[in-house]
């Protein structure tokens, strides 16, 4: 009977290490961090969970480390935006072999489309790891693109020309943010050994905390619906939108490129014309463009990052990201 007993003891021991070490087996990779704290927030916290774009750097931009390469393939699951967000990925998940472990969080402008279709991006790997991870200063290049960004502002032939409607910066919104995070809960619980009770607890503590973040930060930027916000690159309308702010201005629509001297010309324009304007500046790029081209202004900065840089990778950590764009823009309010 002792002998049962202990016998029985190891077989479930065994079974619970097996589960464990199944968890730990996990390796998920997401483009920015952001995803990353999404991951974090629904998956078991033995789950390791990798970023490739780090602090600092712009998914427009970046390009990849060969050791990120290797991450890659090695990676039970990648998670990323799509095509019109991270091009640095475009030619690597077209591949067959990332076709059965890649997450698609927004397939043809579509955010948290549960299907995905890499193939028909192939024609764009061109873009792969050919743009410099910095901004280049606008003395340099302004009048060269000019024309050519008019031309892109009206033919919305450029992908990363977001004025129409096309904002791949889903995650900013809480809602969209909600739907990523069920739809990860999905693909996680496919992995085999996960535990999926643990999935579900974590996704409905998830909604829960999400939904009173939610209403905390609408009550908090009622005042800041008078302010004329104006931004680097169209990167924030998801979250405007969703709490009702007004966004009068963008830098650049294109963050791949320098602004042509006709559209700065007609921001300081705008500027000059709002009431209570504030300018939103992102770390990724360099600040000291706004300054120039606002000197003898009467506005505002503030800086908000919608990579989440510096939001501790917890399970927490997304919804400390929301608050983080909330207190930006509380910035802006006259003291």
């Amino acid at each position: 009977m002792l002998r049962a007993l202990k016998a029985l003891t190891l077989g479930v021991l065994a079974l619970t290490s097996t589960a464990i070490q199944a968890d730990a087996d996990h390796h998920i990779v997401t483009s920015i961090k952001p995803l990353g704290l999404l991951v974090r927030a629904i998956a078991p916290d033995s789950v390791n969970v990798t970023t490739l774009v780090p602090a600092g750097s712009s998914p427009h931009t970046y390009q990849m480390r060969p050791s990120q390469r290797r991450a890659l393939e090695q990676a039970d699951l990648v998670v990323w935006i799509g095509p019109d967000m991270e091009t640095f990925l475009i030619r690597m998940l077209s591949g067959e072999d990332f076709s059965s472990r890649t997450l698609t969080l927004m397939a043809d402008g579509d955010p948290a489309e549960h299907d995905h279709d890499h193939a028909s991006h192939d024609d764009h790997g061109h873009h792969d790891d050919h743009a410099p991870d910095h901004e280049p200063s606008h003395h340099d290049h302004g009048e060269d693109h000019a024309e050519h960004e008019s031309h892109d502002r009206h033919s919305g032939h450029d992908h990363h020309d977001h004025s129409h409607g096309e904002d791949p910066h889903t995650w900013l919104d809480p809602q969209l943010g909600l739907a990523m995070a069920e739809q990860l809960r999905d693909r996680l619980a496919t992995l085999p050994g996960i535990d999926s009770e643990q999935l579900d607890r974590n996704l409905a503590r998830f909604r829960i905390a999400l939904t009173g973040a939610e209403r905390r930060i609408q009550q908090q930027l009622i005042p800041a619906r008078e302010i004329s916000l104006f931004t680097y690159h169209d990167a924030f309308r998801h979250f405007a939108e969703h709490y009702n702010l007004a966004i009068a201005g963008i830098l650049t629509l294109n963050p791949e490129r320098s602004p042509g001297a006709r559209h700065i010309a007609e921001v300081q324009e705008q500027l000059r014309a709002s009431t209570q304007p504030c300018l939103l500046t992102e770390p990724q790029f360099n600040q000291q463009w706004w300054r120039s081209i606002t000197e003898g202004m009467d506005l505002r900065f503030s800086t908000w990052d919608p990579l989440a840089s510096e939001i501790p990778d917890t399970a927490d950590g997304y919804i400390q990201f929301q608050q983080s764009m909330a207190d930006a823009v509380l910035a802006c309010l006259p003291e």
